[in-house]
């Protein structure tokens, strides 16, 4: 079905409406070949609090940016190559519900979608996807991924000195291998992460002690699938940006 829609006008018609709804300041998304296979909103889960954007998935890569005027203008887009792409189920807690991680060497993160059918379609199409690219490439499936930031809110203390308590002076940062919330004192130390930057980022003492001595399983992520702060309950207002999509720290 993909193979009889590449060429279709249809298809183009289609992806050129998602190219016209992000503006100039999105990429070019009309290639040869390249299928809008579906699209909606999903709830992605943000540094501060749960977030809609709308997201679209082609047949190789998954697109998604905040939504100005549904159907009609969003900003901020990004575009993640699918067959770097893995995604695990999340069991429901609360009012979290209906999700899974999107999981990239360079980012990963959660999404919740509205309904249990409607999660089951999305995963189903996005493994489908990625069976489909990686065959015909010949490539093996992503064995590496970038840390799921754990949310501000589940973090009133550092998680690695488990001591310092966050103010609206004592900021918040995240590890880039871990995704833990620490502290400045616990995450003064850079480190180089190729996958998912060309400079040193920031990571807690306790990653760095373990990269710096060649432990890389050691320090992977403990906790990715586990989101326990309530999609309806207020978050403390004290990081030090918005949303992970744009953070530095």
């Amino acid at each position: 079905m993909v193979d009889r829609l590449a060429n279709s006008e249809a298809n183009t018609r289609r992806i050129n409406i998602v190219e016209n709804c992000f503006g100039a300041a999105g990429q070019p998304l009309t290639i040869p070949g390249r299928v809008l296979i579906g699209e909606g909103v999903l709830t992605k889960l943000c540094r501060k609090k749960p977030k809609a954007r709308q997201f679209f998935l082609f047949n190789d890569i998954l697109v998604y940016g905040n939504i100005v005027i549904q159907k009609k203008k969003y900003n901020k887009q990004h575009i993640i190559p699918l067959e770097n792409v893995t995604i695990d189920s999340i069991k429901d807690e609360g009012d979290l519900r209906n999700g899974w991680l999107i999981k990239t060497p360079t980012k990963s993160f959660a999404v919740y979608a509205a309904t249990a059918t409607e999660k089951s379609e999305w995963m189903n199409h996005i493994n489908k996807c990625v069976t489909d690219l990686l065959s015909k490439s010949g490539k093996t499936p992503s064995n590496e991924h970038a840390a799921v930031w754990v949310p501000d809110s589940e973090a009133t203390v550092c998680m690695r000195c488990q001591k310092a308590k966050f103010t609206p002076v004592n900021r918040r940062h995240h590890c880039r291998k871990c995704g833990f919330v620490v502290c400045g004192p616990c995450s003064e130390k850079r480190f180089l992460l190729p996958s998912q930057s060309s400079k040193p980022v920031r990571i807690c003492d306790f990653c760095y002690d373990l990269l710096s001595t060649g432990d890389l399983a050691a320090c992977q992520p403990t906790r990715s699938d586990s989101y326990s702060q309530s999609l309806k309950s207020p978050l403390n207002d004290v990081s030090d940006d918005d949303d992970d999509d744009d953070s530095s720290d």
